[in-house]
């Protein structure tokens, strides 16, 4: 059947596809391509509401990627103890659509003023439109998302979700089978992440790599005065 080959490809396959084309790329980007590695930021051309949109955009993506990350691959036993299912599907949705309208909110505004400022224009390459549009999709179909699980407030969505993830990243087989009864919108959401994670290597995406996370642990520089 058509259907059940489809779901097998999209939520059996690709996701396994994206993952590889996610970290051969990146490894071969850095090593070949080091300076395009780079956040190419554009705030020297126009500064204009530039540092509330990042704000919210950067503050929002976050705080999304780590709720997916913990509340998709953490195992129920590990939180049942003290958080049931239904507890944790109303906290996703508090926390995840707080989130998500801040994420929307500065993505827009600055894919707005990409395709509509002249000089962020011009200095734009195709493939920051692309993504940028890609991420403020997939953050306007979370918030929509939101509505749909108010109908799951059992947590059961959420665990049949995050069972299906767990299955793909530990290769637990018979992944795509968890995807049979959950919802479009769901499955859009996750076709959509695995395109944005395949996409990423051949983006800006990468300089999240490169976050300095040695400051935080480096020795202070002492600075003394010539004698």
């Amino acid at each position: 059947m058509f259907s059940e080959y489809l779901q097998h490809l999209l939520y059996g396959y690709y996701p396994y596809l994206a993952g590889t084309v996610f970290l051969v790329g990146s490894l071969l980007r850095y090593d070949h391509g080091q300076y395009t590695w780079k956040t190419g930021s554009s705030q020297m051309l126009s500064s204009k509401n530039m540092r509330l949109a990042s704000n919210l955009f950067h503050i929002g993506i976050i705080v999304i990627f780590f709720g997916h990350l913990f509340g998709m691959l953490t195992p129920h036993w590990a939180y049942a103890p003290f958080l049931s299912a239904g507890a944790k599907q109303v906290l996703a949705i508090v926390i995840g659509g707080i989130a998500g309208v801040m994420c929307l909110t500065g993505g827009a505004m600055l894919l707005y003023r990409r395709l509509n400022n002249p000089r962020v224009k011009a200095s734009s390459a195709p493939m920051d439109n692309v993504i940028l549009g890609l991420i403020v999709f997939q953050a306007a179909l979370g918030i929509i998302s939101v509505f749909f699980s108010l109908g799951h407030l059992d947590g059961e969505m959420m665990l049949t979700l995050a069972a299906w993830a767990q299955s793909i990243v530990f290769f637990g087989g018979g992944a795509a089978d968890y995807m049979t009864e959950v919802s479009w919108i769901y499955k859009l959401h996750v076709f959509l992440g695995l395109t944005i994670i395949l996409l990423f290597p051949f983006s800006r995406l990468v300089h999240v790599w490169s976050v300095p996370l040695g400051y935080i642990t480096r020795r202070y520089q002492l600075v003394r005065k010539r004698g």
